[in-house]
């Protein structure tokens, strides 16, 4: 890594460019797949990434490669200040100031794949045993070690090494002529301490899959409540601060949140938190994309806006403040209600469990279908349905929240727990 960097250091100090920054990641992938209940693949990559950018005359260029050669690293640096050269000029682009040199470790260095090798055709066997109904169709289990070096022309000198376990899993159900959606789920882990089944929200989403092969429509239309999962949660909030509190839309204005620092801006039972260096998150990252040390953020405090989530780029753009991490790795703070009790409070709505649509709209309209999902009425999930349509405003949903369940799912990379809110749109049959 030293000679790597050393040597791209140098071709770009050569070049003359103003400014650079050099990331090089060093990536070692441990995988055992599954082809439905049989094991199919047993593998081990190694690769690395170059990727540096260099800003010169107030132009960027970025540049990505995988061989490491001084002829591909001397080239890559030509091409680099090239793109640079004919790019539009913008004096708010920068790199990260001279901070204290620092090494951070994460997770199992080395993976144990004999306990990978026995959890994962546990789970292969418990799943037919189980859930008889259940079709694995593709499963990846792996460990991956990922060293990863920052540097920039200021001085700045980061070293990450980081070791995590993932599954990814796909799966649908099937009972003679009757099928349901294919449903997949992925998590990480620092240990392996649990079956599978019994991490994250695995086993319910199996459980789900076969109790949508008696899926049926939901006939009519009403404005309602809705209870959403942990797994569709993750997608709301990437969707929510994407719209609202990112770089695109602080930069082009079209926030509807832009002036609501310290503002209140939705319910005061909901907290939101970044937290990528936590020790709770076993997937996290510990340097920003810029080159900043992270910190754990949050972002909404009892429903008060307390961050944007800008980067260098957008903080110099907007003259507001940098954000202390890039965002992701979210953990909301669970409230005081099971689910179950939640539930019960609920005249008529909806349990979505999966979204399936487009982007929201820049003021935060979203529609789409909720996949996976329960039909509630007088306090009870009464019955599976089929794709339904949803829709609504993302800053209207987060500020009608009523409830946030005590139970949370931990996914490695997140911590969330159910939240019930009001005001979405539920169509179904007419």
């Amino acid at each position: 890594m030293k000679d790597t960097l050393t040597l791209c250091s140098e071709y770009l100090t050569d070049a003359g460019v103003d400014k650079f920054q050099c990331v090089l990641t060093e990536r070692k992938h441990h995988e055992m797949n599954l082809e439905a209940n049989e094991m199919s693949l047993v593998r081990t990559n190694v690769d690395s990434t170059l990727n540096f950018t260099v800003i010169k005359d107030n132009r960027k260029g970025d540049i990505s490669l995988n061989s490491l050669s001084s002829d591909s690293i001397r080239e890559a640096v030509h091409t680099a200040v090239e793109l640079a050269g004919v790019s539009q000029q913008d004096p708010d682009y920068d790199i990260s100031p001279q901070q204290e040199t620092a090494v951070f470790c994460r997770g199992p260095a080395q993976p144990d794949t004999e306990r990978m090798y026995a959890v994962l055709k546990g789970y292969a066997a418990s799943v037919p045993t189980i859930f008889p109904k259940v079709k694995l169709a593709e499963t990846i289990f792996s460990h991956t070690v990922v060293t990863k070096r920052f540097i920039n022309s200021n001085g700045v000198d980061y070293t990450t090494h980081k070791g995590v376990y993932t599954l990814v899993t796909v799966f649908s159900s099937k009972d003679g002529t009757k099928t349901s959606s294919i449903n997949y789920t992925s998590f990480s882990l620092c240990e392996l301490e649990r079956e599978l089944l019994d991490c994250s929200s695995l086993r319910g989403l199996l459980q789900q899959s076969v109790e949508h092969l008696d899926a049926k429509p939901m006939r009519g239309k009403f404005v309602g409540d809705v209870v959403i999962t942990p797994d569709c949660l993750s997608d709301l909030l990437s969707y929510y601060t994407s719209v609202y509190l990112g770089d695109r839309a602080l930069i082009t204005g079209t926030s509807i949140l832009k002036d609501k620092l310290g503002q209140v801006v939705s319910s005061p039972k909901f907290t939101l938190s970044a937290r990528p260096t936590a020790a709770e998150i076993a997937d996290g990252y510990f340097v920003t994309p810029d080159g900043f040390a992270a910190e754990d953020v949050t972002y909404i405090e009892n429903g008060v806006l307390k961050s944007f989530m800008l980067s260098l780029y957008g903080a110099n753009k907007t003259k507001r403040e940098r954000a202390k991490n890039s965002g992701g790795c979210w953990v909301v703070e669970p409230g005081d209600k099971g689910l179950v009790e939640i539930i019960a409070g609920i005249d008529k709505g909806l349990l979505v469990a999966r979204y399936s649509g487009g982007n929201p709209s820049a003021n935060g309209d979203f529609s789409g279908v909720a996949k996976n999902s329960y039909y509630i009425e007088n306090g009870k999930i009464l019955y599976p349905v089929s794709e339904t349509m949803i829709s609504g405003n993302l800053a209207d949903l987060f500020k009608s929240i009523k409830d946030i369940s005590a139970e949370r799912i931990d996914f490695g990379a997140a911590i969330l727990p159910y939240v019930h809110a009001s005001g979405v749109t539920v169509s179904g049959k007419e």
